[in-house]
């Protein structure tokens, strides 16, 4: 083999070697800039889902205080046709017999020992007094209903007290009312569900200041 041919070959390898690593640089480049732009988009989305976050979360906080003064502008409105009873004349004894209550439902007195569930639960039937009363003593309203209340309107009393930590509701035949709102010493009888006084009702005395027992559980007792 001549020497230039052996300088041609040689130059040809030379150039093989020089565009492998020019390859291999751009590779190297392009491989980086995907990589980046990788970085930098999952950063933006990262970015825009805190932001989203924020946002929602800020928003939730400025519901929930509206939520609260709404609350307590509802609880500090009197509520026309209520009863009180003097809380120094409800009785708070435990006790596993029966119990004669002055007012139908109850709304305070000697009870037993187990209350009823009452974190936003719905009973079909009747229940017993003695377990209800013990419910109000630990915060709960105790909504109830006879034969005269329209489906309608029960229908939408059901929404709310599912909805509405220390609450109960129940059928109760004896009342007076149609449908009737019960807490620790204090009642009203209502006409419909959409009733203004029921809001106020449950703003005003769900774990209200009438409780005897605040933050006592409402779960963990009997049912019906």
């Amino acid at each position: 083999m001549s020497f230039d041919r052996r300088t041609r070959i040689e130059q040809m390898r030379n150039a093989d070697r020089a565009r492998d690593r020019r390859n291999k640089v751009v590779a190297i480049g392009v491989s980086a800039a995907v990589v980046a732009g990788l970085l930098g988009f999952g950063s933006y989305v990262l970015l825009e889902k805190s932001e989203a976050k924020e946002k929602e979360e800020a928003s939730q906080a400025q519901d929930s205080k509206q939520t609260e003064q709404e609350k307590k502008k509802l609880a500090a409105e009197p509520i026309e046709g209520e009863k009180s009873w003097d809380p120094k004349k409800l009785t708070r004894n435990h006790v596993t017999t029966e119990v004669t209550y002055p007012m139908e439902p109850p709304v305070g007195g000697d009870h037993n020992p187990a209350w009823l569930n009452c974190d936003g639960v719905v009973y079909e039937k009747a229940v017993p007094n003695v377990n209800a009363v013990h419910a109000l003593e630990h915060g709960a309203v105790w909504v109830t209903h006879n034969a005269k209340a329209s489906a309608t309107d029960v229908a939408a009393l059901i929404e709310r007290v599912k909805s509405t930590p220390y609450s109960l509701m129940s059928l109760y035949e004896g009342q007076e009312g149609a449908i009737m709102l019960s807490a620790w010493g204090k009642q009203v009888t209502v006409d419909s569900a959409d009733d203004p006084r029921v809001a106020r009702f449950f703003a005003k005395y769900v774990q209200g200041a009438q409780t005897p027992e605040p933050g006592a559980p409402c779960t963990g007792g009997v049912d019906g």
